[in-house]
């Protein structure tokens, strides 16, 4: 007699669909990946074209799962809801959405202007609430969904010419406390990622070699994370074994905030 696999089970994603903006690249690419993998059917949406047919195609290789992706910057809000709509047309349903998009910049507060400001705030924290609200309803109706986002562990720890940036996504971990306890009594789910140091586009372009050494010597770890470092929980909290798991912010930072201060 076949033995029914209950671990396998609650990692399974099959029949559900997922989708993850800033996909095409980095963090993105690898939770839709990790989705489509375990079952998933996926849209991956970014700025990018070229870059989502990429990912695409990438991801297709490896599994058989239904993957589209969707070009759209995700401060129109007109294009925004061409999205939605165009995703809840073709799937039926969306089950899993992940918040992942988002920019960052290096200001100083003197030297923060209105625009980029309002760049920033709409990228990272009004385009994430604004997806989770125009597909709650859907998962309201099935009495099921995931909404995550991705924050930073700079929503807890912030830096130099970061206050733009750890405002947002200290915002993203507010947003998410209050969202659960309003659509938790319908099944659903909303959670944070805070990933610290990981090695994407995005961060390594903004820093230079000896900073990342010491960003490293300060890790418990002592070493940088990689986006392979951000599946696990991602999938957790996307499927059944994380269903009792909401309101929730998973720090994923190799133990660097549980340095108080010094070397």
């Amino acid at each position: 007699m076949m033995k029914h696999n209950m671990v396998g089970d609650l990692f399974d994603l099959t029949d559900k669909t997922a989708i993850v903006t800033g996909g095409s690249r980095g963090i993105g690419k690898a939770i839709g990946r990790a989705y489509a993998e375990s079952g998933a059917n996926l849209i991956i949406t970014s700025r990018n074209e070229e870059e989502l047919k990429s990912a695409c195609e990438e991801i297709n290789n490896h599994v058989n799962t239904r993957i589209e992706y969707y070009s759209v910057d995700l401060r129109d809000r007109k294009h925004t809801d061409q999205m939605t709509s165009w995703a809840l047309s073709e799937f039926g349903v969306i089950d899993i959405l992940v918040n992942n998009a988002g920019d960052n910049s290096r200001e100083s507060l003197v030297s923060t202007t209105d625009k980029s400001w309002d760049n920033l705030v709409e990228i990272n924290l009004t385009s994430a609430m604004r997806l989770s609200r125009a597909l709650a309803p859907q998962m309201i109706e099935q009495k099921w969904g995931r909404i995550i986002y991705t924050s930073s562990i700079m929503a807890f720890s912030s830096n130099l010419e970061r206050g733009a940036y750890s405002a947002t996504k200290a915002g993203l971990v507010g947003m998410t406390r209050a969202q659960a306890l309003e659509l938790g009594p319908a099944g659903i789910t909303v959670n944070c990622l805070a990933p610290g140091p990981v090695t994407t586009d995005m961060t390594m372009r903004m820093l230079d070699e000896e900073t990342k050494r010491g960003i490293a010597n300060r890790i418990a770890l002592k070493r940088w994370g990689t986006t392979v470092d951000i599946i696990g929980p991602a999938i957790m909290l996307a499927s059944e074994a994380g269903s009792f798991i909401t309101g929730e912010t998973i720090v994923v930072d190799g133990g660097l905030l549980a340095r108080a201060f010094g070397d």
